[in-house]
């Protein structure tokens, strides 16, 4: 009896030592960009009383409401200086509890089900979305938490809470919420109205609140993008390009060039995986089959749509390879051999390679971009003047400017001005807005078309430079930052009065 208590508690002991085994990564201090962009809007809430990024203006500059919302909360809580590792290891530990939930649903040995949050917490993709500060962590564990509470024990409220929850932590989690309703109603044999009920809320409540409280259906950061980054291809182009990049982003090991044949080799292990697992009749498959259908889907469709920032795939990549993992661990027959070939040429090499690749750019974004933000900090005590830049994480928010990023997600004013004139949008920013400050890669004063202006009303201030940021009193450190350097060269400008 003792024995058997000791194995059904085992899962939630590897929930707590996963989280614990990984906060070592939180010192490398590799937190994504853009989780400032939602950092900012939360404490621009708290001292302005306004969802937004610039003071009193509203505007949706953050993807995820529910997120930005926590965020916000954690700035009440712990405030603004001591909020960022308290979330981190929150992040963290709802992403662990959403893998409890997932081990739960497709795995009967508490034994498996420990080592599968193990195993599963350790994979790259895992620790980014655990300490990268974005929402991915939050997203999981609602995802998990819906399937576990709505379908696995069938609880009613699940199905009336979850996608409300989900929707407003991303819109493009329809396509979550899609997948789900039409393996359940093929599975079943019926629709599940309440679920259609539930989903048609969610997302009226959403679109609503962006409409009342912003006067916009989608999120500007939806908008924005989709403004800058539409190249006009056709469908045999997007195709073309979908192949390109299929390597480098189905898979969790991204290497320079087109080509990735790691990653081709691990795909087809998936499916191999997966494949072998379904074929048993098992009530699990019904799970198995909607976080593999859901992670090839979602990821097809933003690869064609040419979405090629990294954490739209860090959750389709942890589901695809759930099944190798189910695989490994219900190997009867030389599972021993099977459990070390795993570790030594898969979970190894990807943890060392995650730990370089958190090392490296943790010193490109919290040694140096951060250092920009701080001196201008420093540097410019009127936190109402502006600046024009690109990206608007690192900088704007530990310099507290008024900011216009060059993609348009927290200023709406250069979406209108690409309206205009795409092709010298920039220009006519600069020119119309006059902002303060510029921070950009190139030497304004070549610039082919505009130099004589950036030379009349703009002076170089200060250069700043990725290789100033290689070196560290640890060697094997100093190596790593040599190794990989990250980061862009900065030129900073200021208008002259």
């Amino acid at each position: 009896m003792g024995e058997n208590n000791i194995d059904a508690r085992l899962p939630i002991i590897f929930v707590a030592l996963t989280v614990l085994l990984k906060l070592p990564f939180l010192l490398t201090h590799h937190i994504q960009e853009d989780a400032f962009i939602t950092w900012r809007v939360a404490q621009n809430l708290l001292d302005y009383g306004v969802a937004g990024f610039n003071g009193p203006i509203k505007i949706s500059a953050s993807t995820t409401h529910l997120y930005m919302f926590v965020s916000f909360l954690f700035n009440v809580i712990f405030g603004k200086a001591n909020f960022i590792y308290p979330l981190l290891v929150f992040n963290s530990t709802l992403f662990t509890i959403g893998s409890y939930f997932l081990s739960r649903m497709i795995l009967k040995k508490p034994v498996h089900q420990a080592l599968f949050i193990l195993l599963f917490g350790f994979l790259p993709p895992a620790i980014r979305v655990s300490i990268l500060g974005m929402e991915y962590g939050l997203l999981f564990f609602l995802e998990m938490g819906f399937l576990y509470y709505a379908f696995f024990r069938n609880k009613t409220w699940a199905v009336w809470i979850f996608p409300v929850l989900i929707l407003f932590t991303r819109l493009d989690t329809v396509i979550f919420l899609g997948i789900i309703f039409i393996v359940d109603t093929v599975w079943n044999k019926k629709i599940r109205w309440n679920y259609v009920v539930s989903g048609a809320l969610g997302l009226g409540l959403l679109i609503s609140f962006n409409w009342f409280y912003f006067g916009e259906l989608v999120n500007n950061t939806i908008v924005a993008k989709k403004l800058a980054y539409y190249r006009g291809y056709g469908f045999g182009e997007r195709i073309a390009l979908f192949f390109r990049n299929f390597g480098n982003f189905f898979g969790m090991l991204k290497m320079p060039g087109n080509f990735n044949p790691y990653t081709i080799l691990v795909l087809l292990f998936e499916i191999a995986c997966f494949y072998a697992l379904v074929r048993q009749k098992d009530k699990r498959n019904f799970f198995l089959i909607i976080i593999f259908a859901f992670a090839w889907i979602k990821q097809s469709i933003f690869l064609y749509e040419l979405s090629y920032f990294d954490w739209y795939y860090w959750v389709p990549q942890l589901l695809l390879f759930a099944s190798v993992i189910v695989f490994i661990l219900e190997q009867e027959k030389r599972k021993y051999l099977w459990g070390a070939l795993f570790l030594l040429f898969y979970v190894l090499p990807m943890l060392l390679f995650q730990m370089v690749h958190s090392i490296a750019t943790g010193n490109g974004e919290w040694n140096y971009r951060r250092e920009i933000g701080l001196f201008l900090g420093k540097y410019e005590k009127d936190k109402n003047q502006w600046i024009f830049l690109e990206p608007a994480g690192f900088v704007p928010y530990y310099s507290g400017l008024r900011t216009i990023d060059e993609v348009g997600l927290v200023d709406k004013g250069v979406q209108q001005e690409m309206i205009k004139d795409k092709k010298d949008y920039w220009f006519n920013t600069v020119k119309d807005r006059k902002p303060k400050y510029i921070l950009v890669y190139r030497d304004l004063y070549q610039d082919p078309k505009h130099a004589e202006y950036y030379q009349e009303h703009y002076k170089l201030i200060k250069e700043f430079r990725v290789k100033d940021h290689l070196s560290s009193p640890y060697k094997i450190i100093e190596t790593i930052y040599k190794l990989k350097p990250s980061g862009s060269d900065y030129n900073l400008y200021q208008k002259v009065k």
